[in-house]
């Protein structure tokens, strides 16, 4: 598994509205794309759920590094480069993936929290501990799916969640989920990645 998310921050004054009808429109488009586990559209609003700018933000699972390698190269992306400029692509490498009890339900709120992982931190701990809360947050009531992932080039984790309604009150950058693409989530491989 692989996480990968690009950020589009956007005028204090934009009108966000821009972006529902664009996901609108587009979303569709990789509800069946090869080698994607799933694709949240996820947005936020500068005042809203503590958010201090307007971003469209979507984040990715990719269960194939090809659908992804698609997905950049092939030309979906070029899209979004068109449209908006070349934003930095943000990868992550997978370390836990789990389904809570509200999947196949609409998710409605995503939670993305980045997290360094200290000097003189022992990384296998480290990572047992993502592993741990992946699994605590997949357990909470509304969850949808939670996922933790590492950029080694950082030393950061990324802890990802969805959930079907509010979400819990919790620590991170929370977004509306516009639109979830998902052809791939059955093919995600659950618990700990190595």
């Amino acid at each position: 598994m692989h996480a990968m998310q690009y950020e589009l921050t956007l005028p204090a004054d934009y009108d966000m509205d821009i972006i529902r009808d664009r996901v609108a429109r587009k979303g569709h488009l990789l509800d069946g794309w090869e080698g994607l586990g799933l694709k949240a559209y996820l947005m936020r609003e500068r005042g809203i759920d503590g958010s201090p700018v307007n971003q469209y933000a979507p984040f990715y699972l990719w269960d194939s590094p090809e659908g992804m390698n698609t997905f950049l190269w092939g030309g979906a992306f070029q899209g979004i480069a068109d449209d908006f400029g070349r934003p930095s692509v943000r990868q992550w490498a997978g370390l836990a993936y789990e389904e809570g009890g509200a999947v196949g339900h609409p998710a409605r709120v995503a939670v993305r929290r980045r997290q360094r992982v200290p000097d003189g931190v022992r990384l296998g701990e480290a990572m047992e501990d993502a592993v741990r809360e992946t699994q605590r947050s997949a357990a909470r009531d509304g969850a949808v799916l939670a996922a933790a992932a590492v950029d080694t080039s950082r030393w950061e984790l990324v802890h990802f969640s969805l959930w079907g309604h509010e979400a819990p009150k919790a620590e991170g950058d929370v977004f509306q989920v516009l639109h979830l693409s998902s052809p791939g989530r059955d093919r995600l491989p659950r618990g700990r990645r190595w």
